[in-house]
């Protein structure tokens, strides 16, 4: 974080980085928008959400008719500091894209992006990078894929505007320089003291995931509540979801790699 604008929105430098599993879009017959999967029930009552908004702005920007019943899979929690709202909208930009024969690098694409939030223009190129700006100024670095990852939340949903809203608004300088690992190990999460005064138990979850034998970078991801492992082996990986799952039954894990 460096600093709050004056048009509301702050100016911050985030790290961006993808991985092989979570939430997924599809377009099929029928008409509509369907929600399903574990995570479904969050978003049961809403008529409206980033998918749906994603479909209309693509339909107003190529003047097309979004035909299809169009599907998510929630299996990412909601409020979660995983950004997967802002991926369900890029994947949904993407899907129709392949349909209508845009490619991916139209600027068109990115301004339907850019108007629906902040981290859907990174999410929409889905590949490792510093976002500058308010996030959609993105410079791409060298990725570490395949890295072994632990996602870890406690169950409890976070709000994004109260963490945000409790920055110190003190700059702490620039991210380095170099690939995903070099930046990220050097760097921080401005948004952790915040949430962690939000919600104490994202304290516990890092102390879980540091104390894993094996682990090579633990951090909080967002505005939490989710928490994140890196690790030098699979194995690592699978023995501290077991010990997560053993210590804590109720909270959500899931074993992933980088992309």
């Amino acid at each position: 974080m460096r600093r709050r604008r004056d048009d509301g929105y702050h100016e911050l430098e985030t790290l961006f980085a993808f991985v092989a599993d979570g939430d997924t879009v599809t377009l099929g017959g029928g008409e509509g928008f369907a929600v399903e999967g574990p995570f479904a029930g969050a978003l049961a009552e809403e008529g409206d959400n980033l998918v749906t908004r994603a479909a209309a702005k693509f339909a107003e920007t190529f003047g097309v008719d979004v035909a299809g019943r169009i599907t998510l899979t929630k299996r990412l929690p909601v409020a979660s500091g995983l950004g997967g709202g802002s991926a369900d909208a890029a994947a949904t930009l993407r899907l129709l894209a392949r349909r209508e024969g845009v490619a991916i690098d139209d600027p068109r694409l990115f301004d339907c992006a850019d108007a629906l939030g902040s981290d859907v223009p990174a999410c929409l190129y889905s590949r490792t990078a510093i976002g500058r700006g308010r996030g959609e100024r993105l410079e791409p670095v060298a990725g570490a894929s395949g890295t072994p990852v632990l996602l870890v939340n406690p169950g409890v949903a976070v709000s994004t505007a109260r963490v945000f809203g409790g920055w110190d608004r003190v700059d702490r300088g620039a991210l380095g320089e170099g690939d995903l690992l070099n930046v990220a190990r050097a760097g921080r999460n401005d948004l952790e003291p915040p949430a962690l005064a939000v919600a104490p138990v994202i304290g516990e979850v890092l102390d879980l995931l540091a104390a894993q034998p094996g682990v090579t970078l633990a951090r909080m991801s967002g505005s939490g509540a989710t928490c994140f492992a890196l690790f030098d082996t699979l194995a690592g990986r699978d023995a501290a979801a077991e010990a997560a799952g053993a210590g804590q039954p109720g909270w959500w894990c899931l074993k992933t790699v980088l992309l």
